[in-house]
């Protein structure tokens, strides 16, 4: 599949619109028993359709707690309502990126619709003890899972058991994401919290593929916070568990490339997870000048440039190793 290609239709997720808890595209439900307060999001950005698909199937399924809470949160349904598949990019937001945001100074700044969404939403995300992010990407590449530098939150990918490749870095220079506001982004030193956040990029935004990975990240990380159990996966959410990976990698991400300018090029068409043998590759120009990769045995981490502008990663370095 090319990055062209576009066979994952939008889901119609009128019927759940309105949410139930006072703001639109949340649903909270309740157990009434202790347990964590579990969120799952989906639709961070208008075009990475394959979570809204996955939050739409726990709606239709019925599919409450049998501990704790669960909160399903639709995000930037303004940016979706623009989707075109023959333009997804820009359906990405509105006026600028939801998930760079969470900063307590930007959320209080507003402005634009990104960030009185991002406001609206704050108080569920504050709430949550556990929370799963669903996004996809610009180009056809594998699942990555990305855990920010906690070490409590790699274990938790571990413990998932997929996907394959898990990427330990700390974010973006131009915002916050919001896997890492508030208790999500203290360290692990910090005794007052256990707050855990994953972010997976199921594939590519147009791939049928990413729905079926946004349902089974969905399936894996309600089971391993106790939300539901195997029966309950089984009889309400039946062919959503996958298969485990066969093995898993940690990509200990070294640091971005950040592009300069709109002029940024790769030397060949990367599409994520290509390992450079010799330090010293050049990997494509910024603004004219050459990127060279730093190390042997360099990962390439989600490269794109559709997106290419001051400020913004165009791609990551990593250092891959067995877990």
């Amino acid at each position: 599949m090319s990055a062209s290609d576009f066979e994952l239709p939008p889901p119609d997720i009128s019927a759940w619109r309105a949410g139930n808890t006072g703001t639109e595209g949340v649903w909270h439900f309740a157990s009434g028993q202790p347990g964590r307060h579990v969120m799952i999001s989906a639709l961070v950005h208008g075009n990475e359709v394959c979570g809204a698909w996955a939050l739409k199937g726990l709606l239709e399924a019925g599919v409450r707690p049998r501990r704790g809470s669960l909160t399903l949160a639709l995000c930037n349904l303004e940016a979706f309502d623009s989707f075109d598949p023959a333009d997804h990019d820009a359906s990405r937001f509105v006026d600028e990126d939801l998930n760079r945001q969470w900063s307590t100074d930007r959320l209080e700044a507003g402005g634009t619709r990104e960030r009185r969404r991002a406001a609206a939403l704050r108080p569920h995300v504050a709430q949550a003890d556990w929370l799963l992010d669903l996004h996809s990407m610009h180009e056809p590449s594998a699942p990555l899972t990305l855990t920010g530098m906690q070490p409590r939150n790699l274990a938790l990918a571990r413990q998932l058991r997929s996907p394959e490749h898990i990427v330990i870095d700390a974010g973006h220079k131009d915002g916050v994401r919001m896997r890492d506001f508030g208790r999500f982004g203290a360290p692990d030193a910090d005794p007052a919290t256990d707050a855990l956040a994953l972010l997976v990029e199921c594939g590519f935004h147009g791939d049928t593929a990413s729905r079926a990975v946004a349902q089974d990240q969905c399936a894996r990380f309600l089971r391993a916070a106790g939300t539901l159990d195997d029966a309950a996966i089984a009889d309400q959410l039946p062919g959503w568990l996958q298969p485990d990976a066969p093995r898993q990698w940690a990509l200990d991400v070294t640091g971005p490339v950040v592009a300069r300018s709109e002029d940024f090029r790769f030397a060949k068409a990367f599409t994520g997870l290509e390992v450079i043998a010799q330090a010293g590759t050049v990997i494509g120009w910024n603004d004219g000048e050459p990127v060279a990769t730093p190390y042997d045995d360099c990962v390439l981490v989600m490269p794109s440039t559709r997106q290419a502008k001051p400020g913004v990663t165009v791609v990551r370095y990593a250092r891959r190793r067995p877990l």
